[in-house]
């Protein structure tokens, strides 16, 4: 099953590969049980429910290794009769292991829950009875080679990548409402190789040709994507920290999908798990293609290794494009980074890539309500300071689009006190067929704000504490859809007496939109969790 295989793949990857990184692991598994509350003030509906966890931490570290896995499974017991039981799986991994002096093998696997359709309701918050709410998991591996021949420099890298989204169940939105397609799973794979020399070698400039191919494959509407490009870029230095950069390529790129099946009344026909049925008869139709040239320049600053800017502007999509980076590592525990995207992307392809984002070394939150790792996971160091997938699961898209803004992350920590921030806002344009199956998304345009800060602080060997606030703006782009805003604060206690330790959480939600009160929850956790 990929609840189990998918974040334990990562680790498993490193222990065949690197033999030695078995006598530095650090492994800490626990089972724990809880009781919560949940009461709505909007409302008055009061939740009570149980939960038994069981999880493990564990972190490798070696000269040529890195890994890291935070997975849990709870179970929720609800005592409402009216209410079913849930389960929920949370994880992250990420690996990357060198074997040799050229290969790389690189991993990571995510199980999450995140908000499934944008119209509807963001609750913020995890547990039993929460409308618009689906499991996610996902995973990626693949060799990178990097080696020299001469003056060249050769790379080559290979990534499969499968994402799997479970169903959701009761959206909470009106049963006149338009329906979107549930997305259900993809398989990837994608080929990237290069030849380049530097600057000095044999020209003044550093010059370096690549190519690369990825085709994605999802499972709703045999929805595909298809992408062929070759590029060659040309390096060229001014000065000891600056130097002007530009490429020019040819791209061949298009997402397609076939036609729903219709009942007699002309409706998308619907399988048990909600999602359409596709038609056998359908031809592959066109969501998206360019076939053409595509530039672009930019400049990179260098001033020190520890600090390094890009940015650039071209012409790709048949229209502008601007994209680019900054990071900069104040000290080896304090860091930022700030990314700046263009692209036509699909949801497994963006969740493959922001996955590979991660750092290997990551702060483990200790939120006991929101759903973790489906916004932003900070690093452990002023060069890791982590990144955010909160572009991503804006809402869950069946339909490709132009994905379009900008992330910012800051990581500090200093003696008991670990403090991350981040921000960001992203913009898309989906892209369906114009046929009764795809109308419905057909030039949407929907966008989001967010920003996250955390903070804990040890404050004695055995006690912590640790703070997480979030804020969220959903512009879900459809007729008749209006402006969803969503926040939430969580603070936490732990205590541990040897191997047994002690839990309390408190939280608060809400969210709204202008013709509506605001949805106001809060939460109450005690619980007890035994390290093995």
């Amino acid at each position: 099953m990929i609840r189990a295989t998918s974040i334990a793949a990562a680790v498993a990857l490193l222990g065949a590969a690197s033999p030695a990184l078995a006598q530095q692991k650090q492994i800490s598994p626990y089972i724990e049980i809880s009781q919560v509350v949940t009461d709505n003030f909007t409302t008055g509906d009061v939740l009570t429910y149980s939960q038994v966890a069981a999880g493990v931490d564990a972190a490798l570290t070696t000269h040529n290794a890195a890994a890291q896995v935070s997975y849990r499974y709870e179970h929720s017991f609800s005592w409402d009769k009216d209410v079913g039981d849930d389960d929920v799986h949370q994880g992250l991994a990420r690996a990357a292991v060198k074997v040799g002096q050229a290969l790389t093998i690189e991993g990571g696997a995510l199980a999450t829950r995140a908000r499934s359709d944008i119209r509807g309701p963001a609750a913020g918050f995890d547990g039993p009875q929460i409308d618009n709410v689906t499991q996610v998991y996902a995973f990626y591996a693949g060799p990178s080679f990097a080696t020299r021949a001469g003056p060249v420099d050769l790379t080559a890298s290979y990534r499969l990548g499968y994402v799997k989204v479970e169903a959701p169940g009761f959206t909470g939105l009106g049963p006149d409402t338009p329906r979107l397609d549930y997305y259900d799973d993809s398989t990837s794979h994608n080929v990237q190789v290069s030849a380049g020399v530097r600057p000095g070698v044999v020209a003044p400039v550093g010059l370096t040709a690549s190519a690369g191919y990825e085709r994605e494959d999802a499972g709703q509407l045999d929805q595909r994507y298809e992408d062929k490009y070759v590029r060659g870029d040309v390096l060229a230095p001014v000065s000891a920290t600056v130097a002007l950069t530009a490429g020019v390529g040819y791209e061949e790129l298009e997402t397609s999908q076939k036609d729903p099946l219709l009942d007699a009344d002309g409706n998308p026909v619907i399988d048990g798990d909600g999602r359409f049925v596709t038609d056998p008869a359908s031809p592959q139709r066109i969501a998206y293609r360019t076939d053409g040239i595509y530039w672009d320049a930019g400049v990179v600053w260098r001033p020190s290794p520890r600090t390094q800017l890009e940015a650039h502007v071209g012409r790709r999509y048949d229209s502008w494009v601007y994209f680019g980076s900054l990071s900069h590592a104040m000290s080896e525990t304090s860091g930022m980074r700030v990314v700046v995207y263009d692209q036509v992307d699909t949801f497994g392809r963006q969740l493959r890539n922001g996955l590979a984002g991660l750092p290997t070394s990551f702060t483990t939150l200790r939120d006991q309500f929101s759903g973790a790792y489906a916004g932003c996971t900070f690093g452990t160091s002023g060069s890791e300071v982590g990144g955010c997938l909160n572009d991503v699961f804006q809402s869950i898209s069946t339909a490709s689009y132009r994905a379009r803004g900008a992330d910012g992350v800051i990581y500090a920590s200093k003696g008991p006190t670990r403090l991350g921030f981040g921000v960001g806002y992203a913009n898309r344009k989906l892209y369906s067929p114009n046929t009764p199956g795809g109308a419905i998304a057909y030039g949407i345009e929907d966008q989001s704000v967010y920003g996250q800060f955390f903070v804990q602080r040890a404050l004695d060997a055995n006690s912590s504490l640790e703070g997480d606030v979030f804020a969220n703006w959903y512009n879900p782009g459809f007729a008749g859809a209006e402006n969803i805003f969503s926040t939430g604060a969580v603070g936490t206690y732990n205590r541990y007496f040897g191997r047994l330790g002690a839990i309390a959480s408190l939280g608060v939600y809400t969210f709204d939109t202008k013709s509506t009160d605001a949805d106001v929850t809060g939460q109450a956790l005690v619980g007890l969790r035994y390290q093995f």
